[in-house]
């Protein structure tokens, strides 16, 4: 009897054992291609994010960009709505979404890889933060999330950046200008091959000093406010740990509106570099007939002392007012959008795993 139940105990350990490498089998063959869809479906909620919202503020974005370069001797854009007339009576309503395939074909990946690079550097900062102080159940603070969303907008920007450059040059064109570009490729190509591969980065370094304030704040003025919103629950705005549609939107305005009043100088100084080198730029910029010399900046501290010196410190906000009124819906319907694809798709993203 006593063989008996050996013999029992080591059948039943063996299908036991059996069984668990099975599973173990079944789990280590799922578990990557699990990995890689929820990566790929959070890729794509970031990239429909970024395209909805910068497409509903495409014409606002134009007129940013063609503000922040005018020439100061030839004024031909002197506010928003003046400024929207102005592109409509002289290039019509394509004029106002001039530059948004080029912009879509940037900020899909940008904010595919934004969203994305934030999830996983939260969850790597979180980690390292749990294991720090010791205590498994730590939440993120809002320190903690500028970091995450600093390194996110510095990896998207550095990935795309080369088509934001291009984006920036094909915008400012006008019906009156000479057509250097006639696309995206062309844009590229031309730069590559007239001004060289470090071209392609010129302004780099006010995108990445202005990213850390603006994606970073962003981030941690939405998550924050969040949470608190969750925890708080003021006046009723959450429920069941939830918070409706509209209570994101503003969540999203208010992170939007703070980063980009911040971060706002840095982004007039980079459109600015990345019109150096350009030998045949548009009227917009060289002031048809007046002021023709070239843009020059020998780097970023010195396209800041030219631009006060030459137009005053006002002239580091050109363009804010449409930004502003751009960057509110863009952030929000950007937040917004993102989650509602990841819940269509069954994206399931926890922080706190």
């Amino acid at each position: 009897m006593a063989s008996e139940d050996v013999k029992s105990e080591s059948a039943v350990s063996k299908f036991v054992n059996f069984a668990g490498e099975a599973k173990l089998a079944r789990e280590g063959v799922k578990a990557p291609s699990y990995a890689v869809l929820s990566i790929c479906k959070s890729l794509v909620a970031g990239g429909v994010a970024g395209g909805v919202s910068r497409t509903a503020v495409a014409p606002l974005e134009r007129l940013k960009i063609l503000l922040q370069v005018q020439n100061p001797h030839n004024i031909k854009y002197n506010g928003t709505i003046q400024g929207l007339k102005y592109i409509w009576r002289t290039e019509g309503f394509r004029g106002l979404f001039k530059g948004n395939g080029t912009n879509c074909a940037r900020i899909v990946p940008n904010s595919a890889v934004k969203f994305f690079s934030y999830e996983q550097a939260s969850k790597g900062i979180l980690r390292l933060y749990q294991q720090q102080t010791g205590n498994e159940d730590a939440q993120l603070t809002p320190l903690l999330r500028l970091g995450a969303g600093a390194c996110a907008g510095i990896i998207a920007m550095s990935a795309t950046y080369p088509m934001d450059m291009v984006r920036g040059r094909l915008t400012v064109q006008t019906e009156n200008s000479p057509y250097q570009y006639r696309g995206i490729f062309h844009a590229l190509s031309t730069v590559l091959r007239e001004e060289g591969p470090r071209a392609l980065y010129r302004g780099w370094l006010p995108s990445v000093i202005g990213v850390v304030p603006y994606v970073g704040l962003n981030f941690a003025v939405y998550e924050s406010l969040k949470d608190w919103l969750v925890k708080t629950r003021p006046f009723g705005l959450a429920e069941d740990s939830e918070l409706s549609v509209t209570t994101r939107l503003a969540c999203g305005a208010a992170a939007g509106t703070v980063g980009q009043t911040v971060a706002y100088p840095l982004d007039v100084i980079r459109r600015r570099m990345q019109m150096v080198g350009w030998s045949n730029a548009a009227s917009i910029v060289t002031g048809d007939g007046r002021s023709k010399a070239p843009l020059e900046y020998t780097g970023m501290i010195d396209a800041f002392r030219k631009t006060v010196r030459y137009e005053g410190f006002g002239a580091l906000y050109k363009g804010l007012v449409p930004n502003s009124v751009k960057v509110v819906p863009s952030i929000a319907i950007a937040f917004v959008t993102y989650e509602m694809v990841k819940d269509i798709l069954g994206v399931e993203i926890r922080i706190s795993d």
